[in-house]
């Protein structure tokens, strides 16, 4: 299950407090069961660890055992198979995560007591634990750091073709074991854990294409922290257009809520979505050409995209000749802006509207230049990994920039340019979004069952 909030919208299954703090940032929280599936899987399910133990060789053994305590040595003893290995995860508030490895290690060998010579087994039960500290942030990375590695051996089973012998060099095993395989375990486990979290960075400081529109590149934008509820990851993203500039946003340490038994949480920063909306929406200038009537006191008509029906008439204008085609151009204006409250989620975009007769001669006329400042109703969802936005009309602001004719009372024309707006500009709006902000794999868990709560 997936929590994720932007800036007051949060991803989530289950409630959080009313109380909740805000979020000013994309931040995320891992739970300890989550943290343990994920770790489980890269050191062990994919055979991490076994890779690493693998070529683990141990000292020979020597000691005095056997029949008629004739001297014992063991060589070659060596790795064979880590059996039933079992990881579990507990989070050290403001310290990092404790990690424990339990497992059974298969390790053979040669055995010669006095002049008898014979291949030895040998299962030992380990319990490895290790504190995993996170340091040295820079740049989206950090380094992982291994504190107060302990190795425990629990029971050993030795078997031997003359069982006769086992009794006697059990002693001497368990002796040598307990000295050498804590000093041969634990720098292993390090490489593994260090392996694990560049493997794990990737997922966080990734590149992630934007359609064809740019790119937006995650990372973390601090060192992780832990509580005994959650690890923190908190994330940024810097926005880039395509052959272009990275498109500037505040990137301020966020804060984030209690976990409350949820698997992942996510939030947003809102500066963060004003950038990848400006990436999305960049929708061309749209013309719109049509056949002017006679001029009179009228409002203008909604011509279909592309096609052409009967034009706007305006107040007496001695320049507007019914031969001339009138057209109609959409523009948008500055950048489009999320705006994000209690259970809502708004945009604010505004558009230029030029009313103008583009005469055969080839001057213009500019019978209206208007400025609608649109507030748009954003509807919020999930999709295949995605943050997709929908955005339908809510409210327009209409206001004269400027005439050529002289023009001046417009309220006449604000529910005609709100139906020319909704039924031309806004399905381009949402077909541009409809690509959705892509957001990153967080150590490999699934943005699925996700709730959303504004």
């Amino acid at each position: 299950m997936t929590v994720l909030k932007l800036f007051g919208i949060i991803f989530f299954c289950g409630l959080l407090s009313p109380s909740q703090e805000v979020l000013s940032g994309l931040s995320c929280a891992i739970s300890p069961g989550a943290m343990q599936n994920v770790l489980s899987d890269a050191i062990l399910q994919n055979g991490l660890l076994q890779q690493h133990l693998q070529g683990l060789v141990l000292p020979n053994i020597m000691g005095e055992g056997g029949l008629l305590n004739s001297p014992t040595s063991i060589t070659g003893l060596h790795l064979v198979k880590v059996r039933l290995p079992k990881l579990s995860v507990v989070l050290l508030p403001g310290i990092g995560v404790q990690l424990t490895i339990a497992a059974k290690l298969e390790l053979s060998g040669n055995c010669l007591v006095g002049l008898l010579s014979e291949l030895i087994d040998i299962l030992v039960d380990v319990n490895i634990t290790a504190n995993i500290k996170c340091t040295n942030f820079e740049s989206g990375t950090v380094q992982v750091v291994i504190e107060d590695c302990l190795c425990i051996l629990g029971a050993v089973k030795i078997k031997l073709l003359s069982s006769l012998l086992s009794l006697s060099v059990n002693e001497i095993v368990l002796n040598q074991l307990t000295a050498t395989l804590p000093g041969l375990l634990c720098p292993v486990v390090d490489i593994v854990v260090n392996l694990v979290n560049i493997q794990l960075l990737g997922t966080l400081n990734a590149v992630i294409p934007v359609g064809t529109a740019g790119t937006i590149h995650y990372q973390l934008a601090s060192l992780p922290f832990t509580s005994g509820l959650f690890l923190g990851l908190d994330l940024d993203g810097a926005v880039k257009q395509v052959g272009g500039s990275i498109i500037p946003h505040d990137s301020s340490p966020s804060a984030l809520p209690p976990l409350l038994d949820k698997l992942l949480v996510l939030g947003l920063r809102q500066s963060f979505l004003n950038a990848a909306l400006s990436l999305l929406i960049q929708i061309p200038p749209q013309t719109f050409t049509c056949t002017p009537e006679v001029v009179s006191v009228a409002a203008p008509a909604c011509p279909a995209r592309g096609a052409t029906s009967t034009c706007p008439r305006f107040p007496q204008c001695s320049t507007c000749h019914g031969t001339s085609p009138l057209s109609i151009k959409l523009t948008l204006s500055g950048n489009p802006l999320i705006l994000l409250e209690e259970n809502r989620a708004t945009v604010e975009l505004s558009v230029m509207i030029q009313v103008f007769i583009n005469h055969l001669d080839g001057s213009i006329v500019n019978l209206l230049l208007l400025k609608a400042d649109l507030g748009l109703n954003a509807r919020v969802s999930i999709a295949g990994g995605r943050l997709v936005l929908g955005l339908s009309l809510g409210s327009t602001s209409l206001s004269l920039e400027s005439s050529d004719v002289g023009i001046s009372n417009i309220l006449n024309l604000k529910p005609h340019c709100s139906n020319l707006l909704a039924e031309t500009l806004l399905p381009l709006i949402n077909g541009a979004l409809g690509i959705g902000i892509p957001l990153p794999n967080v150590l490999g868990i699934p943005l699925v069952k996700v709730d959303i709560q504004i």
